[in-house]
């Protein structure tokens, strides 16, 4: 009898293992309504921060992928996405959608075409204006609200926190555009125009097809216990429906705030942010250092460790002339390299 009770446990710690890991695998590897503007079909998975910028009288083409963005994996869209775009000035303009291929790569790594859909638009005000998508999939009980920015002209920042009404919507507090890495996004989640608190919010950064194949290979080698946990960060929103997340890298970020459950689906907001990168570049910020400062560093170091050779041989009694003056020295040599960093 106790052998029976222990084969009907192991096999019921077995079944209750497999479906936290298929719970865990779906959270982990997020689906999302991957919506980029590019040049052509050709260089859609090329894109860049640059991309989500336009001049006045552009056409801009919004591509529309459904997949893993993080470890580049597609999947064919299984409905025709709802696009439109509302421009500074308030008006909302419907997009027409296009079917077409896009070539990519299935959950078994291998290469493949996939259903996708573009939609087209004329920049033709300065400001900030919002493309926002509708899309559903019932296979993965998922209605996709997705929100993103394109910027056109100086200082013309103006729409980007602009509430549209989609009935899953993500406001950001934080303006989605002329971001660098390390910097905080917030913003607030809304269902049907009130504040979603309590809310999981998915961020995940995506990967072109090389990168993706790379990083997902570095976190299996170095996370094995759990290497998604690296594919998909999760946060929550509080009480009024806010969140923050830190955008530590350079590239495209997706931003998916999960809402009720609706006829089965659930309905969640999505915002895509580009990030650029650490701004000034690392070897401008060292040229523009001032003169003669790594000399004045050299010669920080050089005191502090006569200092510390002074204090040994001094033990525990008061310090000597030569030990006073060398740290009048230090203070004297510190004081001019904080007034150069001025």
């Amino acid at each position: 009898m106790m052998k029976r009770r222990k084969k009907v446990t192991t096999i019921a710690t077995i079944l209750l293992a497999g479906i936290l890991l298929a719970s865990t695998v779906w959270m982990a590897s997020a689906h999302f309504t991957m919506v980029f503007p590019s040049d052509s079909e050709d260089t859609v998975w090329d894109v860049t921060p640059e991309d989500y910028i336009a001049e006045l009288g552009d056409t801009k083409t919004v591509y529309m992928m459904w997949g893993h963005p993080y470890e580049h994996i597609s999947f064919d869209m299984a409905s025709v996405p709802e696009v439109s775009v509302m421009k500074p000035d308030g008006t909302v303009e419907q997009l027409t959608t296009t079917q077409i291929t896009v070539d990519g790569m299935d959950e078994e790594g291998n290469p493949g075409t996939f259903v996708a859909y573009k939609a087209s638009f004329t920049v033709d005000q300065m400001g900030d204006s919002i493309v926002f998508v509708k899309y559903e999939d019932e296979d993965q009980k998922l209605t996709d609200y997705v929100k993103m920015v394109i910027h056109c002209g100086v200082e013309a920042w103006e729409g980007w926190d602009a509430e549209i009404g989609q009935k899953a919507e993500i406001v950001p507090f934080t303006r989605p555009y002329g971001l660098e890495e390390g910097f905080v996004f917030t913003g607030t989640t809304l269902y049907d125009g009130n504040a979603l608190p309590d809310a999981d919010v998915e961020v995940e950064m995506y990967h072109t097809l090389d990168l993706g194949k790379e990083v997902v290979e570095t976190a299996e080698t170095m996370f094995p216990y759990d290497p998604p946990m690296m594919f998909t960060r999760v946060t929550k929103t509080n009480a009024a429906g806010e969140f923050a997340y830190t955008l530590d890298e350079p590239g495209i970020w997706f931003v998916g705030a999960y809402g009720p459950e609706i006829g089965g689906l659930t309905q969640r907001s999505v915002f895509i942010i580009p990030v650029l990168d650490a701004f000034p570049p690392k070897e401008e910020a060292e040229a523009a250092a001032p003169a003669g400062l790594e000399e004045l560093k050299s010669r920080v170091k050089s005191l502090e460790d006569k200092v510390a050779a002074l204090k040994t041989s001094a033990g525990k009694g008061a310090p000597g002339f030569g030990a006073i003056a060398a740290i009048a020295g230090l203070l004297i040599v510190v004081y001019l390299v904080k007034r150069r960093k001025r």
